[in-house]
């Protein structure tokens, strides 16, 4: 049954890397939390389950932000001038998150994940340019200060989290003027060097820490739990292509925010 749990979800999070840009971290991290300390599963503590989920998560997101971003391109959705230099800058801050997150608390890494999603909905609802989006014909290029000191503050919360960083490149884009269909297919070459370098490091933290997770695990990250949510992941992908673009923006942009709503409470609930 926990086998089953973890493809369904899989699929849940290719769906939502496909339409909202969310690499799996939303969807992931809570499930695999629960399941990881439950007691008939594996029975981990909240502070390692909380480690092995999001570096799992991490995992995850390399496979389903790979195959979107593959798809994007082919449809032409990417904008290179809002890809780089920005993908570079966040690739430096996800090394910066990925190492500092070894030294934190698991239980603090949820808290901090929780308001994480708290503020993200907050500012979407609250500021001017996300779901009351008005469509322009030149979309406004990044400043220097938002692709440089902002990009390394995204990846270094991204990978701290593992959540891929599409939380705050989905708004940043929107109010640079793209469409939901737009920015949502950005998050995912952007959440790229979020999972390469989160994962790296989450295997490499995790073999040199104390903690014995036994066969199964390279560091932190769950192989089993990682194949089926990949696996999972792939049919949720192929199920989501189809309505791309075809979602009318303002739906799309509340959606978004209402997913965040969604696991911001199943993780207060985990």
């Amino acid at each position: 049954m926990t086998y089953l749990l973890l493809a369904l979800f899989g699929g849940l999070s290719g769906v939502t890397t496909v339409l909202f840009g969310f690499g799996g971290g939303f969807v992931v991290v809570p499930v695999l939390f629960g399941v990881l300390n439950s007691e008939a599963v594996g029975g981990l503590s909240a502070p390692v389950a909380m480690h092995v989920a999001v570096a799992t998560s991490t995992c995850v997101m390399i496979v389903n932000a790979s195959l979107s971003t593959r798809r994007s391109a082919r449809s032409g959705t990417l904008l290179k001038d809002w890809l780089w230099p920005l993908a570079g800058f966040i690739g430096i801050g996800s090394l910066i998150g990925a190492v500092a997150a070894g030294f934190v608390n698991g239980s603090v890494l949820r808290l901090a994940f929780m308001a994480y999603l708290a503020i993200t909905i907050a500012d979407c609802l609250l500021r001017r340019g996300f779901v009351s989006h008005a469509a322009e014909s030149e979309p406004r290029p990044l400043s220097a200060m938002t692709r440089g000191p902002g990009g390394i503050l995204i990846g270094a919360i991204a990978t701290f989290l593992g959540v891929g960083g599409s939380v705050m490149t989905v708004p940043l884009l929107r109010r640079c003027g793209l469409s939901m269909t737009q920015a949502t297919a950005m998050a995912n070459p952007l959440s790229l060097p979020v999972a390469l370098v989160g994962t790296a490091t989450y295997m490499v933290t995790g073999a040199l820490d104390n903690t014995r997770l036994g066969a199964g695990y390279i560091g932190y990250v769950n192989l089993i739990a990682f194949a089926l949510l990949t696996l999972g992941a792939w049919f949720g992908m192929r199920l989501a292509a189809r309505w791309v673009g075809r979602i009318p923006d303002r739906l799309h942009a509340w959606a978004y925010v209402g997913l965040l709503g969604v696991v911001l409470v199943s993780m207060g609930w985990a």
